[in-house]
């Protein structure tokens, strides 16, 4: 297998299907990241005219991929894994690469297997409808899980950070057995919280009911992270809300970029 020697910026290979709707905003923050971002249909992946291995990161949009037709992510799991198995397991076993999956890019992850365990074609867990049974779109407080193996959350902040969501089938699920596992392997990377910072199951703050308060999973490397609130709305101070009333209020989505990027170039 060729793998891609790194010249200057990693590539960032932006998933497109019909119905997702954050892949610009997913492409400007890995570049102002220090990424060379592309939006690449999946039709161009499936005719050849792109090739997964050309590239260092895969990123997976939010929006909803295919109408979200039967389930969110599920149809654009399905083509992933009668497609491109082959390829995933090749891209995710390189040392030089990462992947990432926001909201619907994050059901789709769950959906073929890759989170969290890498079992691909197989379901582990599941994001299914929220608790409130109605969308949730609103700011809410996240926190950065301490020991988690997510190799891309150093130097990231220690306190509540604010990220917004947008999502109906926002809600992480796994029978128990699984749960443990997740938690003993330090799988779990965000959390949602209360306003002193701890993990909460109430809502608002946790918008969905995932178990756990589990707002982020990676997978055993670490290199794999998909969560359902959006970083990449929040890598500019001006798109917080309340940014005029906050003058020193940092983008708090933009470290994870920048710290995606320093892991592929290091790597």
């Amino acid at each position: 297998m060729t793998i891609v020697k790194m010249k200057t910026k990693p590539k960032v290979l932006v998933l497109k299907a019909d119905g997702i709707n954050r892949d610009e905003e997913l492409a400007f923050s890995f570049e102002i990241s220090g990424g060379d971002a592309k939006i690449v249909h999946i039709n161009d992946l499936r005719n050849g005219r792109e090739k997964l291995k050309n590239y260092h990161i895969l990123a997976l949009p939010g929006g909803f991929a295919y109408g979200d037709d039967i389930a969110s992510g599920k149809i654009l799991a399905v083509e992933l894994t009668s497609f491109f198995t082959e390829e995933l397991k090749q891209f995710i076993s390189r040392k030089d690469t990462a992947v990432l999956g926001v909201c619907n890019g994050f059901q789709t992850l769950v959906r073929t297997g890759i989170l969290p365990f890498r079992n691909i074609g197989k379901m582990d867990a599941i994001l299914t409808n929220n608790d409130s049974g109605r969308f949730e779109c609103r700011w809410v407080p996240v926190k950065v899980e301490k020991n988690s193996r997510c190799v891309f959350l150093e130097n990231m902040p220690d306190e509540i950070m604010h990220y917004p969501v947008a999502h109906g089938e926002g809600k992480f699920f796994a029978e128990p057995e699984v749960l443990q596992k997740i938690e003993r392997e330090h799988l779990v990377a965000f959390r949602y919280t209360d306003k002193h910072g701890d993990p909460t199951l109430t809502y608002p703050n946790n918008p969905n009911g995932s178990i756990n308060a589990i707002m982020g999973v990676t997978d055993k490397t670490g290199s794999v992270l998909g969560l359902m609130p959006h970083p990449e709305c929040f890598t500019r101070r001006e798109q917080h809300p309340n940014w005029r009333r906050m003058p020193s209020l940092k983008p708090q989505g933009l470290p994870l970029f920048k710290n995606i990027i320093d892991y592929v170039k290091k790597a």
